[in-house]
This record gives structure tokens, C-alpha cells and sequence, in this order.
């Protein structure tokens, strides 16, 4: 058999695997639930119309890469929005094939804009946001597989369970914008940086396959906005050093090769134009500033009360005891800590949201320790209690978002 088929075969979808698909299920309802109830805006238009002119044409304005300009908040997130329109598109000109003339959907010839296609495209809002729905559950099941694989069932539940009732992670993959997917490229380029830095303590044969998962996933997050690559690219290194002892010397050389292989790919999702890749960085969209107004708005919006809560127990349990103070605990509080002051000054972008799945995996890690101490009955039901309390909250402020 096979490397690839022996992985599919150790893949076992047992209990722990089936919890947290219900948990991610009753994530996307929500995020159906929320989708189903909103209008079409402008910025579904400008993200619709723009993402179609990446697949389908260039820009009828001279020196502009679409009707929107040279983008430089996200690249990946207009493509990304426009890429089911166009293949929905593409599959109604191929059905009118089989259609009668005066049943066909697009008339022979016809360019629609985007605002026809809301009468042609009777889904035209579902297929807007699936994409950013769809990277919302990758990152909740990113979430799980790294917490479970660090602190075991009970902290996967935990940090999973209260993302899965997160109002701040729903908001954002119910529009189209790139914060979802940055927080998913930030998240998974900063753990499988770490897990480079692991594999280089074992055999060479294993370092390749990471370090190309790597260079994929920096790109992702350079596409989403290119500040995320410069915070997952500074933390991964920072990470690295304190993980690989004996190999420190690789790690640099590693980190910049996989983030100029990130910048090739972003330069193809740009289709390969100077001017317009250029621009990212002419724009200033990578200027970041600090402040502590994010951290105060969000731990103070009451829907994310159990969030709040269970994070400032998480801090408290994780000083007094020294149990919890190591590396797999720390690395996300760090990363938390340093992502939730973080303020975009060059672009429209919230890399607070960036911060949660870090939050939400040292909160996840705290109380699995705590519950595998002589008395873990009281961690169970405070989890359970604040797991509960956000749930009703999240669901009360959906409620309150019709």
C-alpha cells in the first residue's frame, strides 16, 4: 500500500471526529440561518462584479486591474467571491444549449452585469458567501484537529464549541471580505510553522511535505491581505527558534524562502501583472499600528460574554498554576495577545478577528489541564457552564440580527 492510501486508511471518523462535524454543522447553520435574512449590498456588488473581471475579463479601465482599481485589501477574497458567479454562469450558458430559444437563461451574446444576474442567478447571495462560509468551518476544523492534537477530546471541544458560537466569526463569513480568510491563512501558517520546526528535529524526508503545506498557506494569508503574511511569517519565526533547538540556523533561510514562494503565487493570483502586484505594496496596505480599543470592544460586546469569561478564568487558572505554563499554552497566548492590539492603518481590515482562534486554543488547552487534575469536576462544569452561556448569547444576538 501506498504512503497516500495508508493515510487515508489511518483516517478513523469515530466519535470525538462525529461531536465536532455536529459541532461545525450547527456552525454553518447559523451562518445559513444569518445568510438567508440579509439583502444584497453594495459590497456584495463591488466584490461580485470586481471577483467576476478576475476570471472572466480584464478591466475595461486602461491601467486598472478591475472596474474596483488595483486591489490591495485581498485579492483572494474578490476571486474567491466571484469564482462561483462565474461558474454558475458558465454552467447556465452550457444548459441553454439544451434549452428552447425563449427559455434560455442568457440570450446569445449577451454580457450580464452583475446587476442582472440577481434576477438570472436566483442564488446569487448564497453563492456570494459560501466561500467565506466555507472558510469559516476549515477554520473551526483547524481549530479542532490542532487543539485536540495538543490537549486531547476535552480541549478540542472546548475551544471548538465556543468558536462554533462566536458572533465576531459568524459576522465575518456572512460578507464578503478578507478578515475570515486571513484568520484562517494567520492561524495555519503560525502552527505549521511549528510543526516545520518539529519535523526538523526528526529526518530530513520529512521536512519537504511541510514546508511546501508552508509556502501554500503563507500564500493564502498574503492573498488575503498581505499584513497577515509579515504576522504569521514574525510569529512562525519566533515559534520556530524557541522549537527547533539545534537546527535554529535553517529556520530563517526556511521562512524566507516559503514567504517569497508565498509571493509568487500571490503574484499568479494577480494574474501575473507587474503594475497591479505592484500596487499591494505601492498601497501601503501592509501598515499596521497598536492599540487596545479592539481587545476593549470585543471583550465588552455582551454576545461574546462567555468568550470574555472563560478567557480571563483561562489567564488566572494558567498563573497560579504551573501546570499549564508550557509551550503549547503559551505559543497561542502570545499570539493572541500580540494579533488583538494589532490595528490596520493603510486598509480596511480587523486583525483582532485574527486573534480568536489563537484566544480560543489557549482557552481550550487551560481548561484540559484543569480538568486533569485530582478534582476535575469543577473545570468540567464551569466549561460546560460558559460553553452553555455563550451559546444562548450567540444565539439571542442572531436573533437580534434580523
Amino acid at each position: 500500500m501506498t504512503h497516500r492510501f495508508g493515510l487515508i486508511r489511518r483516517f478513523r471518523f469515530n466519535r470525538p471526529q462525529k461531536i465536532a462535524a455536529a459541532l461545525l454543522m450547527l456552525f454553518l447553520v447559523q451562518g445559513l440561518w444569518l445568510t438567508s435574512r440579509q439583502p444584497l449590498t453594495e459590497q456584495d456588488y463591488q466584490y461580485a462584479r470586481c471577483g467576476r473581471e478576475t476570471w472572466e475579463r480584464p478591466s475595461p479601465l486602461a491601467g486598472y486591474y478591475t472596474s474596483c482599481g488595483n486591489i490591495h485589501d485581498g485579492i483572494l477574497a474578490y476571486r474567491l467571491a466571484g469564482l462561483p458567479l462565474t461558474l454558475n454562469l458558465m454552467a447556465e450558458r452550457a444548459l441553454d444549449l439544451f434549452r428552447k430559444p425563449e427559455d434560455r437563461v442568457l440570450q446569445a451574446g449577451s454580457e450580464p452585469s452583475t446587476w442582472e444576474l440577481r434576477h438570472q442567478m436566483t442564488y446569487a447571495l448564497l453563492l456570494l458567501r459560501l466561500p467565506f462560509l466555507a472558510a469559516g468551518v476549515m477554520l473551526g476544523g483547524c481549530l479542532w484537529w490542532v487543539t485536540r492534537r495538543l490537549y486531547g477530546n476535552l480541549g478540542g471541544y472546548t475551544a471548538l464549541a465556543l468558536y462554533c458560537f462566536c458572533p465576531a466569526v459568524l459576522r465575518a463569513t456572512v460578507q464578503p471580505n478578507p478578515d475570515i480568510l486571513a484568520a484562517l491563512g494567520v492561524y495555519g501558517g503560525v502552527y505549521t510553522a511549528i510543526g516545520v520546526a518539529h519535523a526538523m528535529l526528526g529526518p530530513r524526508r520529512k521536512w519537504r511535505p511541510r514546508i511546501v503545506l508552508l509556502t501554500l498557506i503563507l500564500a493564502a494569508a498574503a492573498a488575503s491581505h498581505i499584513a497577515a503574511l509579515a504576522v504569521a511569517a514574525l510569529l512562525g519565526l519566533a515559534l520556530m527558534l524557541w522549537v527547533a533547538e539545534g537546527h535554529r540556523s535553517l529556520i530563517l533561510p526556511i521562512l524566507l524562502g516559503t514567504s517569497f514562494g508565498a509571493l509568487v503565487l500571490v503574484f499568479a493570483c494577480y494574474g501575473f501583472s507587474p503594475d497591479a502586484f505592484s500596487y499591494l505594496f505601492r498601497s501601503g496596505a501592509g501598515l499596521l499600528s497598536v492599540s487596545l480599543a479592539p481587545a476593549q470592544r470585543f471583550f465588552g460586546s455582551l454576545p461574546e460574554a462567555g468568550i470574555a469569561i472563560a478567557s480571563a478564568a483561562a489567564l488566572a487558572l494558567y498563573v497560579a498554576s504551573r501546570r499549564s505554563r508550557y509551550f503549547g499554552n503559551t505559543a497561542p497566548l502570545i499570539c493572541a495577545l500580540v494579533c488583538m492590539v494589532l490595528v490596520m492603518t493603510g486598509s480596511p481590515g480587523t486583525p483582532w478577528l485574527w486573534s480568536i482562534p489563537f484566544l480560543l486554543t489557549f482557552n481550550g488547552g487551560v481548561f484540559a489541564d484543569a480538568c486533569e487534575t485530582a478534582r476535575p469536576r469543577p473545570a468540567l462544569t464551569a466549561a460546560a457552564t460558559l460553553i452553555g452561556l455563550q451559546a444562548i448569547l450567540c444565539v439571542l444576538s442572531l436573533f437580534g440580527e434580523m
